[in-house]
């Protein structure tokens, strides 16, 4: 009997990977290419679009090797991207420039001018923070900086619109890559002239917005056979990595959180419409047309652990080095942690956020600063959920993926500070299975997103020490008041 399989293709910041699924969710194969970030100068942070498309169409070569698919029995591919990426394209799609990408901060003094302009304006229409992540704050440093590549560009796309366009020859962006760019009107669903005037471009210098089921078929005949696949295979447009990794973990529902911490983290919560927090303190990208996600991303998750790791100089694992900071009590021994030691996103929203120890005194151990770390780090995503309980009410269900959620001591730590239950699923190819699950619901095959719920592996659930939880509702307090009060050295 003919297998059918269905392709979850995730182009990150620093890989692409391909997940190979059957319609249950099972993995069969996967496969994974790194990809390069260059540095040029301070605070630029660019990759080439050219080795982006080769490394996702290599992943995509090799997990169907690796699962022995036939043309046949693969029914479709979901993509998920990155957000906030930025290319320049002349008038025949020819890249001018390099990708920016999200942790470009080269924008960050125009940004900080912009916020105490007309920044709350625009923000209140896109959902986008002002902050040197976002296309639209870049296409203004282009414009301040008569940056050459954008003063001769064509045309502006994302990493997912580049792709999908050598691939296709098809101009489209899905509404969430679309609404992360800061130049959607997220009630509209549509380009925000002021916006666009803002940044310097016209509309027809972007992509048609359309749904994450968007179907493209007819694949350049050179890549179908190089990837080894027919050129009537259809691709599902997807979302963005955010949304999809929600969706892959069944964070779908009112009042289901999911939270998402490797080197950097988030925590996202899908809402009806497009509500969006007046004071600037997270997002609102659509999804689909009557479906938005909120959230916060922080810069500073398992990268602020590796910080601390090469700075004591600490030789052994990541396990062995968490290891001694179970055997420290709540509270890291009076030391808080301020995590900005990579800038900061949500909820400062501030590039130039500096990390700080606080309490520091003699009788203090590695182990002391490794829990403070893990608690910063979780009092910080703590933080922002708090912003989104402004907007969607306290959760009723927290899930959570990534890197860090491999350490039981940090999901236990992040049990006592929400004072909730911690759900933990097996799988770490959640943005996968979220793009291949949209590609089902495209093709007819799934009927809706929340169907998806069906086909998740069981999670295991962490209980809260609610006698940790009050303690650490005290020492959250001090946490956000150190906050505030250096806010002003930044």
């Amino acid at each position: 009997m003919q297998r059918e399989l269905v392709i979850g293709l995730d182009i990150g910041t620093t890989s692409a990977k391909s997940v190979v699924f059957d319609l249950k969710g099972n993995l069969i194969a996967e496969a994974e290419e790194l990809v390069e970030t260059y540095y040029p100068n301070p605070g630029w942070a660019e990759q080439s679009p050219k080795e982006v498309e080769d490394a996702t169409a290599k992943a995509l070569k090799d997990s169907i090797q690796k699962a022995s698919a036939k043309p046949e029995e693969i029914l479709s591919v979901g993509i998920s991207c990155a957000m906030h990426s930025l290319i320049c394209l002349d008038d025949a799609y020819q890249p001018l420039s390099q990708m920016l990408i999200w942790s470009d901060t080269r924008s960050s003094e125009l940004a900080e001018r912009f916020i105490h302009d007309k920044g709350n304006n625009i923000f209140s229409r896109t959902g986008t923070p002002i902050h040197p992540m976002s296309p639209f704050v870049k296409l203004m440093w282009m414009k301040e900086n008569h940056y050459e590549a954008y003063e001769k560009a064509a045309y502006f796309m994302t990493m997912k619109e580049y792709l999908l366009y050598k691939w296709f020859g098809e101009k489209v962006a899905d509404y969430s890559m679309a609404s992360s760019t800061g130049l959607m009107n997220v009630e509209k669903l549509d380009w925000d002239e002021d916006a666009l005037e803002l940044a310097g471009i016209r509309a027809d210098q972007l992509s048609k917005i359309v749904p994450p089921t968007e179907i493209l078929t007819n694949i350049n005949g050179e890549v179908a056979e190089e990837i080894g696949i027919s050129v009537d295979t259809p691709f599902v447009i997807g979302a963005a990595d955010g949304q999809l990794a929600n969706l892959g973990s069944g964070a779908i529902s009112p009042g289901e959180v999911n939270v998402s911490v490797g080197t950097s983290g988030a925590i996202r919560q899908f809402v009806k419409g497009a509500p969006v927090n007046d004071k600037m303190e997270t997002f609102t990208y659509a999804f689909t047309d009557d479906t938005s996600i909120i959230g916060g991303p922080t810069n500073n998750g398992g990268i602020a652990l590796q910080w601390l790791k090469d700075i004591i100089e600490f030789k052994g694992t990541h396990d062995e080095l968490v290891a001694g900071a179970a055997q420290v009590e709540v509270g890291s021994g009076g030391i808080i942690f301020l995590p900005y030691v990579n800038g900061e996103r949500a909820p400062l929203w501030n590039g130039r956020a500096k990390g700080n120890f606080y309490g520091l005194d003699i009788a203090h151990t590695k182990d002391h600063l490794v829990r403070a770390v893990l608690e910063g780090v979780t009092f910080n995503i703590y933080q922002i959920g708090k912003s989104l309980e402004k907007i969607a009410g306290k959760p009723e269900k927290i899930t959570v993926n990534g890197g860090l959620s491999k350490s039981r001591l940090w999901v236990q730590i992040m049990a006592d500070v929400f004072g909730q239950e911690i759900y933990l699923s097996d799988t770490h190819h959640n943005a996968a299975w979220g793009a291949a699950w949209t590609a089902l619901v495209g093709i007819g095959k799934a009927e809706t997103f929340a169907d998806i719920k069906s086909s998740l592996p069981a999670e295991s659930v962490t209980q809260p020490n609610m006698e940790n939880h009050e303690k650490y509702k005290e020492i959250y307090k001090q946490y956000e008041e150190l906050g505030h009060s250096i806010e002003k050295f930044f």
